[in-house]
């Protein structure tokens, strides 16, 4: 196994239901170390930068609006295989698809309205984390 970084994000419809700290507790008891967290409301901008990668797909306006309209909770998790351990922690970005005890069956309301984000992959992690965290606020453990 190897140590990785990624960035995980409660977005703003988890965050308004008040599962955040049930999600955190979902976070810590799989092991994964909580490196860095903040909660933060993302301008239009923020969110356009952040989802560049979609820029070019129908849902991209939409998924702007939607991560704007409240407080989110970006927050960089630390562990063995953690970007594809996350993943799975999430579930399916359709919850009804997701499998039973992952954080968006459990949590998510749609496709767009899905609880949380994880990085995809190391390279999406390595432009995901600096985009929310500057190197001085990650605190190992």
């Amino acid at each position: 196994m190897s140590v990785e970084r990624t960035l995980a994000i409660i977005k703003p419809d988890a965050i308004a239901k008040g599962v955040a700290g049930q999600i955190v507790t979902r976070i810590e008891n799989a092991g994964f170390k909580i490196l860095a967290a903040k909660l933060i409301r993302m301008s239009h901008e923020d969110a356009a930068g952040f989802y560049v990668v979609h820029k070019a797909r129908p849902f991209y306006r939409s998924l702007c609006t939607f991560m704007t309209q409240g407080p989110c909770l970006p927050m960089v998790l630390e562990g063995d295989n953690v970007i594809q351990r996350w993943r799975e922690l999430m579930g399916a970005t359709d919850p009804a698809k997701a499998a039973p005890g992952t954080i968006r069956r459990d949590f998510a309301a749609s496709i767009e309205a899905n609880a949380v984000h994880g990085s995809d992959s190391l390279e999406s992690a390595a432009f995901e984390i600096p985009y929310f965290f500057a190197s001085l606020e990650l605190c190992p453990r």
